[in-house]
């Protein structure tokens, strides 16, 4: 029988409300097979802590605060970054194979979208490719809900689309509620959602009045119209309501807006000179409105993906499944594989947790159906709405208050020894 071997998990790119909730099925579906597991390490703020060799031990924290996790949101526990590891960085994937051997790391986890599945898959090469017994495998995560591909065969969403989804589902409730108390002098509220390349989640507005009593307008990337036909949509709500809920992708196609880039090459919208959202605000009180009174906006930010109230009990089992399930296929099927998740048919929601190799969802990117937005290019059809509807779920989670404020996880600060010579990531220099 193979003695144990140490475990190494790490994480990339954007949060989720239940990223953690990911990280504590693998570390207690570890923690289960202590003949196959040996300590679980951290990168710090993911695959940078790895080429610093600053590794949080998992192993050291009591069960309680790994128990916590799961009502933790975003990516404070244990950090993330940005950080591409790209072909012709040579050094770093060197560096990461010397990490690997130097820790006994038999194991790596890597938790993330298409980006970090890409990394999960260029270390489990190398990894070969250097006769490193390692077994790497990839959890899946994003809140665009954009990997895999537009079939919904290599995964059918991705834990921490649901939350983000029932964030807007219930703060588009509460909008209405404003607009209608205010329209006599604010007739138009202009919402703008994350969803820079891709409309999965200003089209779970819709979930907030799926039978369409709301005077409610959603404008995707994908809608392909321009501001002038935006503003005649929304007089045309006005004539007909008196009042109109606007929710806009920020990707919506507005012009320059003074993006920028992060690390990845992926488009920073709440990082520019102006919002879409200013600009369609703008826009619509310079052309003129169909109603007496303004425009106004509304730019929710980060606490989209980090705000654990919100988050969907449906996402938070699945998210640890998901982490859990990945473990079972390192331990069963070995390296090269990502968990993931698939629907079942049937009346009843039901998924099951299968695997697909790293290579195939690697650099995926899912697209939004086009049979899902409806003709009118100002909504979304009720195919989304039967998709999308089961995720968000039915109940608030349970989150531990302690003296009035949200209990989190709270890991030790203690990391492995450092066994290498200090670092700095190709990137950086």
């Amino acid at each position: 029988m193979s003695r144990p071997r140490n475990v190494l998990v790490a994480q990339s790119g954007g949060p989720t409300p239940v990223i953690n909730a990911s990280l504590r099925g693998v570390v207690e579906a570890c923690k289960a097979y202590p003949e196959s597991f040996g300590t679980i390490y951290a990168g710090y703020h993911g695959i940078e802590g790895v080429l610093t060799e600053q590794l949080l031990d998992l192993s050291a924290q009591p069960d309680e605060e790994i128990a916590l996790l799961s009502t933790t949101p975003a990516a404070g526990a244990i950090g993330t970054c940005r950080y591409k590891l790209k072909a012709h960085q040579d050094q770093d994937f060197e560096r990461i194979i010397e990490v690997l051997r130097a820790h006994d790391i038999g194991f790596f986890f890597y938790n993330g979208g298409n980006d970090s599945m890409d990394t999960a898959n260029k270390v489990a090469q190398l990894a070969q490719e250097r006769g490193l017994d390692l077994v790497a495998t990839g959890v899946p995560k994003t809140i665009d809900n954009d990997v895999g591909d537009s079939a919904f065969e290599i995964i059918d969403h991705t834990p921490g689309y649901g939350s983000v989804a029932r964030y807007w589902a219930l703060n588009v409730q509460n909008a209405n509620q404003e607009n209608a108390g205010s329209c006599p002098s604010d007739p138009v509220l202009v919402l703008q959602a994350m969803g820079r390349k891709i409309g999965f989640i200003p089209a779970a507005s819709r979930l907030a009045d799926p039978d369409r009593e709301m005077p409610l307008l959603i404008f995707l990337r994908e809608s392909n119209m321009d501001l002038p036909a935006l503003a005649d949509a929304v007089n045309d709500m006005l004539r007909a309501r008196g009042r109109a809920v606007v929710v806009v992708s920020e990707g919506f196609d507005v012009g320059d807006i003074g993006e920028r880039k992060d690390s990845f090459g992926h488009t920073m919208f709440s990082s520019s000179t102006m919002t879409v959202e200013q600009i369609i605000v703008n826009y619509l009180n310079d052309a003129g409105l169909t109603a007496r009174g303004s425009a106004r906006g509304n730019v929710p930010g980060t606490d989209q993906r980090h705000n654990i109230a919100y988050a969907s009990t449906v996402d938070l089992e699945e998210a640890y499944r998901a982490g859990w399930k990945a473990v079972e296929i390192a331990a069963q099927d070995g390296s090269g594989y990502m968990s993931t998740i698939l629907r079942e048919s049937g009346a009843i929601y039901t998924v099951r947790y299968d695997k697909v190799p790293l290579p195939l969802v690697a650099n995926s990117e899912r697209v939004f159906p086009e049979t899902w937005i409806a003709p009118s290019r100002t909504d979304v059809t009720d195919d989304f709405v039967k998709y999308a509807r089961p995720l968000i779920g039915d109940s608030w989670p349970t989150i531990p208050l302690v003296d009035g404020r949200q209990r989190f996880a709270r890991l030790s600060e203690v990391f492995a020894d450092t066994r290498l010579a200090s670092y700095v990531p190709q990137a950086y220099r």
